[in-house]
């Protein structure tokens, strides 16, 4: 589908949101072959103009009429409604859709890619979409992947701890503009949240169903198994918003199939392509939201036995949810595709 050449045109659909900014500084960063860039968004920013690899570039409205002619790669991050309608066109019209939302990740024609675990997804895609997993999901597999190669998994806990920006860049102001209230005691104003997000913790992301799981615990558990290709793997999940900028946090508790001491546990992660174990209680060392922020790998720390049951292990996982968890993955993907 994708034909060979020295430089390719891009369309970023949603440029002007948290994600999309990223991704024009990875693109930058990694010296991504462009040849051109097509920035799409609605018509309050149309007009516009955004850098990247030392030009810039005019900001169109994204429109029923806008033409894709010509245009290679085509990463959406923005509505659901966008990714639906524009997807299924523009994959349809032989250009390489590249997904961040949540409509095509379940599709079985449609690969859920962390190209450090199951780039091989790639080879397939009869409807021209691949598609990026939750910014939650994506640490974890990483994080499993090695250990699951090892000895096995034989169930995951995780609960994680999410900073605003995964909700975009409203809520990452209502955060700010909340704690500035407050510190000067005024009363703060919800917006984007059910609840006062600055100082608080909101145990609810996305919408709840007849069970009582929240929306984004249960695309934790459903993508988990389609990457790993492991559909019976017992996965539970709860997934809380915390007042932070940037970065995703997640504790992990595993149950393995065999025993893995914590050191053999370490060396497995650290092989892992992407992943940094930065582990070392004695010093203090683990990672954090404020240190992992701006970095494209995933860091493990606290990486300890769990006594309460056979083959358990615990661990503390942080990443940056715009770069790994989000617009890095994209490009990732894009040049596994160029290398294929």
């Amino acid at each position: 589908m994708l034909k060979k050449k020295s430089k390719y045109i891009m369309a970023i659909l949603g440029a002007t949101g948290a994600v999309g900014k990223e991704t024009l500084e990875i693109l930058e960063e990694r010296k991504f072959p462009l040849e051109s860039l097509r920035l799409f968004a609605s018509k309050r920013s149309a007009g516009g103009t955004m850098s990247c690899q030392g030009k810039e570039w005019m900001i169109e409205e994204l429109t029923p009429g806008s033409s894709f002619a010509g245009v290679d790669f085509a990463v959406i991050s923005a509505t659901d409604a966008i990714s639906r309608d524009y997807g299924q066109k523009l994959g349809a019209a032989g250009v390489v859709v590249i997904d961040d939302s949540g409509v095509w990740r379940m599709n079985n024609e449609v690969p859920l890619v962390v190209p450090e675990v199951n780039a091989q997804a790639l080879q397939s895609m009869p409807r021209g979409i691949v598609s990026i997993p939750n910014c939650t999901t994506t640490p974890l597999v990483m994080v499993l992947k090695p250990l699951h190669d090892a000895v096995g998994i034989r169930r995951v806990v995780v609960t994680t701890f999410q900073s605003v920006s995964g909700t975009g860049a409203a809520a990452m102001d209502e955060l700010m503009d909340q704690t500035k209230d407050l510190m000067a005691f005024h009363d703060v104003k919800t917006k984007v949240y059910p609840y006062q997000i600055a100082f608080n913790l909101l145990p609810h992301i996305g919408s709840f169903n007849d069970g009582g799981d929240c929306s984004e615990e249960v695309k934790i558990v459903k993508e988990t198994r389609k990457i790993l290709g492991t559909p019976a793997l017992r996965v539970t999940a709860t997934t809380v918003r915390v007042p932070v900028l940037r970065c995703h946090s997640e504790a992990i508790n595993l149950e393995l199939e065999k025993p893995l001491p914590p050191n053999e546990a370490r060396t497995a992660l650290a092989a892992m392509p992407g992943v940094i174990v930065y582990d070392d209680p004695g010093k203090k060392l683990y990672p954090m939201p404020l240190d992992v922020t701006g970095k494209d790998e995933v860091y493990i720390g606290r990486v300890r036995e769990d006594v309460s049951i056979a083959n358990g292990l615990n661990l503390w996982v942080v990443s940056d949810n715009l770069r790994k968890g989000a617009a890095l993955n994209a490009i990732q993907i894009a040049e596994c595709l160029l290398k294929e």
